[in-house]
Formats: structure tokens, C-alpha cells, sequence
């Protein structure tokens, strides 16, 4: 598994035809058009879920991903690719803007402009919640692995932030390595 904007795509698969960067499983979110996948958010629809998110509380742009994620069972994750430009972009529009913390995450909450938006496209907001509801219930139905791609997921996000500023330090590479090396072992292990 390659690590980076690949988060954003289904394990054990790669890119198909649709929007790169977003994964795209099951049902409804594989219809065709112009012989490819549908993405599951069309045009401003994932600005409208990263708003309705921050309006219910300040996040950071991984913990949107991860709330998507949840949202639906585990079985969508918009990549990083396509979140932080599109908060970058609400950040321009003035919807949005950056909570000043220390370190280099950037955590976010609406704006009353944000808000206004929000309630101007409440019917369309509530119809993008929903579905991503109704995609969480189908996953949970058919018992999805859920658990492990956010695990997956999580396992990623962190050699990522660990590893990548962090290349010329040897040591620490092999410390990781170890460490997933042995997670192998306990999952070989495991009771089947």
C-alpha cells in the first residue's frame, strides 16, 4: 500500500476512472458517467459537508476525514488531497477560518458568512448528511471492515507525520519498521 494522497482510495484497489483521490465503493456511488465512476461529492458538495461539520464543532482537516469516515461505516474517506484544498478554499471564500494553535495542524471553525451559507443551502445540506448516513447503515448491514481501514488509515496519517519530516534519521526509521514488523506478527498469530 502506498502512503500519501492514496489514503483517499479504496484498500486493496486503485484509482478507477472517477475522481482520483476519493474512494468510491458499492451501491449508488459507482454510477456511470461517460464510462467512469460518479464521485461521491459533485461540485461544491464536499464544501457544504466540511461546513455543516465545522458548524458542529472547530476540526482540523484530518479530523473531517476521519468524521466522513465515520459517517459512513468506514467505507468512504474524501483524501487529504481533496480536503485541504478545499478548505483552503473555504478559508478564501471567508466560511471558514484557521483557529491559531501551536504546531503545524491547522484546526478550523465557520464563520457567521459560513453559517449564512449553511442556512441559504439547508435542504441540499441535510440531503448530503443523509446520505452519507444512509452509506454508513448499508456498511454496517453488510458488516464491513470498518475498524481496520480507519486503523489503516490512522497507521498512515502517522508514518506520514512521523516519517516525513524525519528521513535522515535512521534510527527512527528502523524503530517504526519494528514496530509494524511486530503488529504483523500478532496479526499472523491471531485465531482465525
Amino acid at each position: 500500500m502506498r502512503f500519501g494522497h492514496g489514503y483517499g482510495r479504496w484498500l486493496g484497489g486503485g484509482f478507477g476512472p472517477g475522481e482520483r483521490g476519493e474512494r468510491q465503493r458499492g451501491g449508488w456511488s459507482h454510477h456511470e458517467r461517460g464510462g467512469g465512476r460518479r464521485r461521491m461529492f459533485d461540485g461544491g458538495e464536499l464544501r457544504l459537508v466540511l461546513l455543516a461539520l465545522l458548524e458542529e464543532q472547530p476540526r482540523h482537516g484530518y479530523d473531517l476525514i476521519r468524521e466522513i469516515e465515520e459517517r459512513t461505516g468506514g467505507s468512504y474517506a474524501p483524501s487529504p488531497g481533496v480536503v485541504y484544498p478545499t478548505l483552503t478554499m473555504l478559508d478564501e471564500m471567508g466560511l471558514i477560518d484557521e483557529v491559531k494553535e501551536e504546531g503545524s495542524r491547522k484546526r478550523f471553525t465557520i464563520t457567521d458568512a459560513g453559517r449564512q451559507h449553511l442556512t441559504e443551502k439547508r435542504e441540499e445540506v441535510d440531503a448530503l448528511l443523509e446520505r452519507l448516513a444512509a452509506i454508513g447503515e448499508q456498511e454496517g448491514r453488510s458488516g464491513g471492515g470498518a475498524p481496520i481501514r480507519r486503523a489503516m488509515m490512522g497507521l498512515g496519517m502517522a508514518l506520514r507525520d512521523t516519517l516525513g519530516a524525519a528521513r535522515a534519521n535512521a534510527d527512527l526509521v528502523h524503530d517504526v519498521a519494528a514496530i509494524i514488523d511486530e503488529a504483523a506478527r500478532k496479526i499472523e498469530r491471531l485465531e482465525r
